[in-house]
């Protein structure tokens, strides 16, 4: 009478008469679990796009004078080659007048560059090795005794601001010494 199958038979729980209302509390528990983890990760997903949020307004707010900065550095760049444009000699032999114009435009290349340094636009380093990141090459030339890789002259400052590149410097770098002809450089 009674077949063997694979399946065992589903006797009704009469052992415990409330194991309908177990099974709805089990899938509330599980149900509220589900619901836990999915607020967490929306209020993680929250923070995230504030702490975003916050970080871009900061980069915005320093780098939104970024162009503005790139045209006071052409006007700083006016103002240094005017005064190189006048040599020590020729200065101090010129009119009062002319000498009073001079101081003028010193005392407004100061102020500007000191205007620029308080808001973070800084002048690029240019004593030393060459860096890709912060100068441009725009030539190679003897270095004179300076090792190779070596920044021999400045044609354009430099700029950074608030850490970041604004201008590379345009620079002179010193080439590779060549050996004198018949001197053997392999051993």
């Amino acid at each position: 009478m009674n077949d063997t199958h694979d399946e065992p038979t589903q006797l009704p729980d009469t052992e415990n008469p409330h194991a309908a209302e177990f099974a709805v509390l089990d899938a509330l528990k599980l149900e509220n679990t589900e619901l836990k983890d999915q607020r967490l990760r929306a209020m993680a997903e929250t923070e995230n796009v504030r702490r975003i949020a916050a970080r871009e307004k900061v980069e915005a707010s320093q780098y939104a004078v970024t162009r503005f900065a790139r045209d006071m550095v052409g006007i700083a760049d006016n103002f240094a080659r005017a005064l190189a444009a006048v040599p020590e000699q020729a200065r101090a032999a010129a009119d009062p007048a002319i000498v009073a114009v001079l101081d003028g435009i010193e005392a407004t290349d100061r102020q500007l560059i000191s205007t620029l340094e308080s808001h973070g636009i800084k002048p690029v380093d240019t004593d030393g090795k060459f860096d890709p990141n912060l100068h441009q090459a725009i030539a190679e030339v003897p270095g004179n005794g300076k090792p190779a890789g070596t920044i021999v002259d400045v044609v354009q400052s430099g700029y950074t601001i608030s850490g970041r590149l604004l201008r590379p410097a345009m620079v002179t770098v010193a080439k590779k010494e060549e050996a004198p002809a018949g001197v053997k450089t392999s051993a």
